[in-house]
Protein backbone atom coordinates (compact mmCIF):
# COMPACT_ATOMS: atom_id res chain seq x y z
CA UNK A 1 0.00 0.00 0.00
CA UNK A 2 1.23 3.11 -0.76
CA UNK A 3 0.01 6.41 1.36
CA UNK A 4 -0.15 9.54 0.37
CA UNK A 5 -0.50 13.71 1.86
CA UNK A 6 -0.84 16.31 0.20
CA UNK A 7 -0.52 19.92 1.55
CA UNK A 8 -2.33 22.64 -0.14
CA UNK A 9 -4.69 25.71 0.27
CA UNK A 10 -7.71 25.84 0.16
CA UNK A 11 -8.93 26.40 -3.32
CA UNK A 12 -5.58 25.26 -5.23
CA UNK A 13 -6.99 21.17 -5.67
CA UNK A 14 -5.62 19.15 -3.36
CA UNK A 15 -8.68 17.59 -2.27
CA UNK A 16 -10.08 17.10 -6.68
CA UNK A 17 -6.28 15.71 -7.04
CA UNK A 18 -6.73 12.77 -3.99
CA UNK A 19 -10.42 12.09 -5.73
CA UNK A 20 -8.76 11.88 -9.02
CA UNK A 21 -6.09 9.80 -8.27
CA UNK A 22 -8.66 7.31 -6.44
CA UNK A 23 -10.99 7.27 -9.24
CA UNK A 24 -8.32 6.38 -11.63
CA UNK A 25 -6.90 3.84 -9.47
CA UNK A 26 -10.05 2.25 -9.41
CA UNK A 27 -10.66 2.36 -12.94
CA UNK A 28 -7.47 0.29 -13.31
CA UNK A 29 -8.51 -2.51 -10.73
CA UNK A 30 -6.72 -1.18 -7.55
CA UNK A 31 -8.02 -0.41 -4.25
CA UNK A 32 -7.82 3.62 -3.37
CA UNK A 33 -8.95 5.85 -0.73
CA UNK A 34 -8.94 10.06 -0.92
CA UNK A 35 -10.46 12.13 1.66
CA UNK A 36 -9.49 15.59 2.80
CA UNK A 37 -8.44 16.70 6.44
CA UNK A 38 -10.10 20.01 6.82
CA UNK A 39 -12.29 22.31 9.31
CA UNK A 40 -13.75 25.72 8.66
CA UNK A 41 -10.55 26.52 6.74
CA UNK A 42 -11.18 29.34 3.83
CA UNK A 43 -9.54 30.02 0.18
CA UNK A 44 -6.03 30.29 0.86
CA UNK A 45 -6.18 28.70 4.23
CA UNK A 46 -3.51 25.28 4.58
CA UNK A 47 -5.55 21.99 4.05
CA UNK A 48 -4.14 18.61 3.44
CA UNK A 49 -5.83 15.69 1.82
CA UNK A 50 -4.28 12.05 1.76
CA UNK A 51 -4.59 9.43 -0.80
CA UNK A 52 -4.01 5.89 -0.39
CA UNK A 53 -3.84 2.95 -2.80
CA UNK A 54 -3.20 -0.45 -2.90
CA UNK A 55 -3.71 -3.58 -5.26
CA UNK A 56 -5.69 -5.12 -2.22
CA UNK A 57 -8.77 -4.27 -0.55
CA UNK A 58 -8.10 -1.16 2.17
CA UNK A 59 -8.90 -2.42 5.24
CA UNK A 60 -7.39 0.58 7.59
CA UNK A 61 -9.99 3.53 8.24
CA UNK A 62 -7.73 5.89 9.80
CA UNK A 63 -5.84 9.41 9.08
CA UNK A 64 -2.59 8.71 7.25
CA UNK A 65 0.02 9.43 10.21
CA UNK A 66 3.46 7.87 8.56
CA UNK A 67 3.07 8.80 4.63
CA UNK A 68 4.94 7.44 2.36
CA UNK A 69 4.78 10.06 -0.07
CA UNK A 70 4.28 14.30 0.90
CA UNK A 71 2.85 16.32 -2.15
CA UNK A 72 2.86 20.19 -1.34
CA UNK A 73 1.18 21.81 -3.43
CA UNK A 74 2.53 25.45 -2.27
CA UNK A 75 5.90 25.79 -1.39
CA UNK A 76 5.05 28.62 0.68
CA UNK A 77 3.40 25.93 3.18
CA UNK A 78 7.20 25.32 4.36
CA UNK A 79 7.89 26.72 7.38
CA UNK A 80 4.41 27.20 7.87
CA UNK A 81 3.13 23.82 8.07
CA UNK A 82 5.49 20.67 9.16
CA UNK A 83 5.17 18.77 5.68
CA UNK A 84 7.56 16.74 6.35
CA UNK A 85 5.85 15.39 9.91
CA UNK A 86 5.37 12.02 10.15
CA UNK A 87 7.61 10.88 6.35
CA UNK A 88 8.94 7.92 5.96
CA UNK A 89 12.74 8.69 6.58
CA UNK A 90 12.63 6.40 3.09
CA UNK A 91 9.68 8.83 1.91
CA UNK A 92 9.44 10.85 -1.11
CA UNK A 93 9.33 14.64 -1.10
CA UNK A 94 7.20 16.26 -4.10
CA UNK A 95 7.46 19.91 -3.98
CA UNK A 96 6.05 22.55 -6.13
CA UNK A 97 8.71 25.07 -6.45
CA UNK A 98 11.62 26.66 -9.26
CA UNK A 99 14.44 25.58 -6.32
CA UNK A 100 16.10 22.53 -6.95
CA UNK A 101 15.53 19.34 -5.11
CA UNK A 102 19.19 19.86 -3.07
CA UNK A 103 17.79 23.45 -1.94
CA UNK A 104 14.41 21.90 -0.19
CA UNK A 105 16.46 19.10 1.18
CA UNK A 106 19.03 21.13 3.10
CA UNK A 107 15.98 23.72 4.17
CA UNK A 108 13.85 20.88 5.72
CA UNK A 109 17.33 18.11 6.71
CA UNK A 110 15.03 16.20 5.31
CA UNK A 111 17.79 12.48 3.95
CA UNK A 112 15.15 10.89 1.97
CA UNK A 113 14.34 11.28 -1.48
CA UNK A 114 12.99 15.00 -2.66
CA UNK A 115 11.71 16.07 -6.40
CA UNK A 116 10.92 19.38 -7.31
CA UNK A 117 8.53 20.81 -10.37
CA UNK A 118 7.48 23.62 -11.40
CA UNK A 119 4.23 22.84 -11.44
CA UNK A 120 2.96 26.70 -10.90
CA UNK A 121 4.48 27.55 -14.43
CA UNK A 122 3.88 24.42 -16.21
CA UNK A 123 -0.19 25.14 -15.22
CA UNK A 124 0.15 28.20 -16.41
CA UNK A 125 1.66 27.47 -19.56
CA UNK A 126 -0.59 24.71 -20.04
CA UNK A 127 -4.04 25.53 -18.11
CA UNK A 128 -3.81 29.50 -18.46
CA UNK A 129 -4.61 29.46 -14.93
CA UNK A 130 -1.25 29.20 -11.35
CA UNK A 131 -3.09 25.60 -10.20
CA UNK A 132 -0.80 23.15 -10.35
CA UNK A 133 -3.11 20.38 -8.49
CA UNK A 134 -3.45 18.11 -11.69
CA UNK A 135 0.23 18.55 -12.78
CA UNK A 136 1.47 17.42 -9.53
CA UNK A 137 -0.21 13.92 -9.89
CA UNK A 138 1.96 13.66 -12.98
CA UNK A 139 5.17 14.33 -10.95
CA UNK A 140 3.56 11.90 -8.32
CA UNK A 141 3.20 9.17 -10.75
CA UNK A 142 6.65 9.36 -11.71
CA UNK A 143 7.81 9.28 -8.51
CA UNK A 144 5.96 6.28 -6.96
CA UNK A 145 4.70 4.56 -10.41
CA UNK A 146 1.73 3.53 -8.63
CA UNK A 147 0.15 3.34 -12.20
CA UNK A 148 0.64 4.61 -15.49
CA UNK A 149 -0.19 8.26 -16.45
CA UNK A 150 -1.88 6.97 -19.11
CA UNK A 151 -4.59 5.57 -17.12
CA UNK A 152 -5.96 9.04 -15.97
CA UNK A 153 -7.26 9.80 -19.21
CA UNK A 154 -10.64 8.84 -18.66
CA UNK A 155 -10.84 10.05 -14.96
CA UNK A 156 -9.75 13.79 -16.39
CA UNK A 157 -11.89 13.48 -19.13
CA UNK A 158 -14.86 12.63 -17.09
CA UNK A 159 -13.98 15.44 -14.57
CA UNK A 160 -12.51 18.23 -16.60
CA UNK A 161 -14.48 17.87 -20.19
CA UNK A 162 -12.97 19.77 -23.05
CA UNK A 163 -10.38 21.06 -20.59
CA UNK A 164 -9.30 17.32 -19.95
CA UNK A 165 -6.27 17.55 -22.56
CA UNK A 166 -4.64 20.46 -21.06
CA UNK A 167 -4.51 18.68 -17.63
CA UNK A 168 -3.08 15.45 -19.32
CA UNK A 169 -0.54 17.29 -20.81
CA UNK A 170 0.73 19.64 -17.78
CA UNK A 171 0.85 16.20 -15.73
CA UNK A 172 2.73 14.54 -18.38
CA UNK A 173 5.40 18.07 -18.74
CA UNK A 174 5.52 17.54 -14.79
CA UNK A 175 6.19 13.72 -15.35
CA UNK A 176 9.08 14.48 -17.97
CA UNK A 177 10.55 17.11 -16.34
CA UNK A 178 10.30 16.94 -12.52
CA UNK A 179 13.78 16.81 -10.81
CA UNK A 180 15.15 14.24 -7.97
CA UNK A 181 17.82 14.22 -5.52
CA UNK A 182 18.37 11.20 -3.12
Amino acid sequence: MIEVRWHGRGGQGAVTSVELLAQAAIGVGKYAQGFPSFGPERRGAPVAAFSRIDDKKIKVRSGIYKPDVVVVLDSSLIGLVNVTDGLKPDGILIVNTVKPPQDIKKELSYNGTVATIDGTSIARQELGVPIANTTMIGALLKMTKVMELEKLKETVEHRFGRLAQKNLTAMKRAYEEIKISN
